[in-house]
């Protein structure tokens, strides 16, 4: 891609009319950054950049003259920098989502996932200097579209991220008592996911699996994280790797986490099988794997995220007679696996995730 770099005004005044239109924020100390990010999000025709901002104090003062809908968001920034300025900028943009623009180095990965755990949406890498490519295009406008609303296809119709009118999706709750906890997330769902974590009693010991859709670099980081937020011991899952009470097994970046049955022992193993979603790892193979390994004593909730990724596998735990909760539409990022398994019909329980505590507490029987 040839870009020139011009001088941007620092806040561009929104349009009076903007319906049906992503507005967009960009905070990076990088004019070049900015520069570049701007033509890119410019030739979206669903895409209106109302403001930019060369530091986290210039966003915060942004945000006080425009509604935004996505925020990009650099973390190393002179002064105040992203990470100290996101839990402001979540306060003062409430129907905001931020997207994280960030490095996939180590150090890197600790920040972002920090961000994502304070409610950050999602991550997007910041590449070296000539990898604005068309690769890199498709992927930023489809994360900003999915994130304003819409589904990342050209010419779509925004989607509906409430609960549309007269959806019918309380199923009525799986009828074998649940003998493992399991969790699918994509964007959105690291923030929701950490929030059961912490709200989790010592006494609930149920063994929990996860997997969440993350770069391949972020998943150790991410094991440790929980492992801290939960006080629970969490491993990555390999072939082989021990399925036990009150510990945690995370789906490595490298293979779907399935899980076979030896005896009263259950193990996870890697598979690298194509995903129906094309995700890897993949909450689908999970959830089959559950069903089949624990008869359907399993209760699986799905998170925010893009895509279908977990529906399938959902259907299947729900024919096995297990039970499938859903985070609610208001309070996910993007409302897309909970809501396909909401609208297949096949979710017990659809709330926001401090209220799902409350749920998977009474239905595997824990005070």
């Amino acid at each position: 891609m040839d870009v020139r770099i011009t001088k941007l005004p620092e806040a561009i005044a929104p349009e009076t009319a903007l319906a049906g239109v992503i507005r967009v924020m960009i905070v990076d100390d990088s004019l070049t950054v900015r520069t570049v990010l701007s033509r890119i999000i410019s030739g979206d025709p669903v895409m209106h950049i109302v403001a930019t901002a060369g530091s986290a104090e210039s966003a915060l003062l942004q945000l006080t003259k425009n509604a935004v809908d996505v925020i990009l968001l650099d973390l190393e920034m002179p002064g105040m920098g992203g990470m100290e300025a996101l839990p402001k900028i979540l306060e003062r943009a409430r129907d905001a989502q931020v997207l994280v623009v960030s490095s996939l180095t180590r150090d890197g990965a600790e920040h972002t996932l920090n961000a994502l755990s304070m409610g950050a949406a999602d991550t997007m890498l910041k590449p070296r200097p000539g990898g604005f490519d068309d690769a890199y295009r498709a992927c930023l406008l489809g994360k900003i579209r999915a994130l304003g609303g819409y589904d990342g296809t050209e010419g779509d119709l925004p989607q509906v991220k409430v609960a549309e009118p007269g959806l019918t999706y309380r199923a009525s709750a799986g009828k074998k008592q649940p003998q493992v906890l399991a969790f699918g997330a994509s964007t959105g769902g690291i923030h929701a996911f950490n929030i059961i974590l912490r709200g989790l009693p010592d006494s609930f010991r149920l063994p929990i699996l996860v997997t969440q859709h993350l770069p391949q670099s972020f998943i150790p980081v991410f094991a440790r994280q929980i492992e801290g937020i939960s006080g629970r011991p969490a491993q990555i899952a390999c072939d082989g790797a021990e399925i036990r009470p009150g510990e945690i097994m995370v789906a490595s970046g490298m293979g779907h986490m399935t899980v076979k049955r030896q005896g009263d022992r259950a193990f996870t193993m890697i598979s690298n099988e194509p995903a129906t979603s094309g995700c890897m790892p993949s909450v689908d193979p999970m959830l089959r794997s559950l069903a089949s390994a624990y008869d359907g004593h399993v209760l699986a909730v799905i998170l925010s995220g893009m895509g279908r990724d977990g529906v399938l596998g959902a259907e299947d735990l729900a024919a096995a007679g297990g039970t499938i909760m859903a985070q609610d539409a208001a309070s996910s990022a993007v409302w897309g696996m909970p809501g396909a398994v909401a609208k297949a019909g096949i979710a017990s329980t659809v709330l926001p995730p401090d209220e799902l505590i409350g749920a998977i507490l009474r239905a595997v029987g824990t005070r």
